[in-house]
């Protein structure tokens, strides 16, 4: 198998990512504001605003806070950072993330073990 690219070109910026949540968010919002507002409407009528002005409501409000929470959540979400903090991250946590075996673990505990007996050893005496 080939290795893979050194450069995988850059990805959308946060910035990107929150106005694609954002239209996406908006999107549904104005969807579901239309299936609950038209739910609404006839179940208890319009009011004295309107179907349109009810409607056009319950949309807009659902489409802003759609909009709102899934900007959010895609800039929570976004787990790109720059190449160098990515390297500093990687350099810093891969002795804590090494996996070892079974027997590899247990030879290390043994030996923690008659580290901590000699030492307890050397404090009686």
């Amino acid at each position: 198998m080939p290795p893979p690219p050194a450069h995988y070109g850059e990805g959308p910026s946060i910035w990107q990512k929150m106005k694609m949540g954002a239209i996406m968010g908006g999107g549904v919002g104005l969807t579901i504001g239309f299936i609950f507002g038209s739910w609404s409407i006839l179940r208890q009528g319009a009011g004295p605003r309107g179907v349109l002005a009810t409607l056009s409501q319950y949309m807009l409000s659902s489409a802003a806070t759609f909009s709102f929470f899934l900007a959010i959540g895609s800039v929570i979400r976004s787990d790109g950072l720059p190449p160098h903090l990515q390297a500093a991250q990687m350099q810093f946590l891969a002795p804590a993330l090494s996996v070892r075996s079974k027997a590899e673990g247990a030879q290390l505990m043994k030996a923690r073990w008659e580290v901590e007996r000699r030492r307890l050893a050397a404090s009686k005496e």
